[in-house]
């Protein structure tokens, strides 16, 4: 919270001191102008969880007040205490809204699977993972054991893209046994040569937490696969 509440006071001595001279940057010439411009991005994402409950006029008085040692409007205990409220109501309507997150994308996930289920080539196993043998491969089938080379593109049920090897331009290698279940289950049924679609349901991906901000709640996982290897 230390960090997140330095953020807020770089920002609004910013905004505060833009405000006064009216003179907003058009275009940056020099390495400092450059260096404080991407400064101000990085304050600028952080800033926005708090924007809502934000007085940038008051929270300029606050850093001027304690700068210049005056006596401030609030004593240390009354401004952890407001914060402490504050910081509560912003993790409450976190989590309201991840719940709300979470059913959507759980009931759009059952119906997307129930009926996927039914479609040609789509296999399901006990577990409930679904996937297409889009190419049989022809090698070894890797143990839980075993370390694995692979191609993938990650996408979430509505073909928003997450994470793809290809386009970091190498394979990627891991445990078969330290990644979701969906996954691990998922590569020890491919012949090495591979090349699977897999349709992940959260329980077997990362449930209802999700994933930090890249994968919400209960989504389900949509994976392009190709098992290259199985590193020795």
């Amino acid at each position: 919270m230390k960090q997140a509440l330095t953020v807020i006071a770089i920002c609004a001595v910013c905004i505060s001191c833009n405000s006064k001279t009216d003179s907003y940057k058009k275009e940056l010439n020099t390495e400092k102008e450059k260096f404080s411009y991407a400064i101000g991005k990085d304050i600028g994402v952080q800033l926005a969880e708090f924007k809502d409950e934000l007085d940038l006029t008051a929270v300029y008085q606050g850093i001027q007040d304690t700068l210049s040692k005056k006596n401030t409007l609030l004593s240390a205990e009354e401004a952890r205490q407001v914060q402490s409220v504050v910081f509560q109501r912003i993790q409450q309507k976190k989590m309201g809204e991840m719940q709300v997150t979470g059913e959507k994308n759980k009931k759009e996930a059952e119906e997307f699977l129930t009926k996927n289920k039914a479609e040609k080539g789509v296999m399901t196993t006990a577990s409930g993972l679904q996937y297409i043998v889009v190419k049989e491969g022809t090698g070894p089938k890797p143990k839980a054991e075993d370390k694995v080379k692979v191609h993938y593109k990650g996408t979430l049920l509505d073909g928003k893209e997450f994470d793809s090897s290809y386009k970091r331009g190498e394979p990627a290698e891991f445990p078969v046994g330290g990644v979701i279940k969906g996954w691990s289950e998922a590569l020890q049924l491919m012949p090495v040569g591979s090349k699977y679609k897999l349709f992940i349901p959260a329980a077997l991906a990362y449930g209802d937490k999700g994933a930090g901000n890249v994968i919400p709640p209960n989504s389900m996982l949509v994976f392009e696969v190709e098992l290259l290897n199985i590193v020795k």
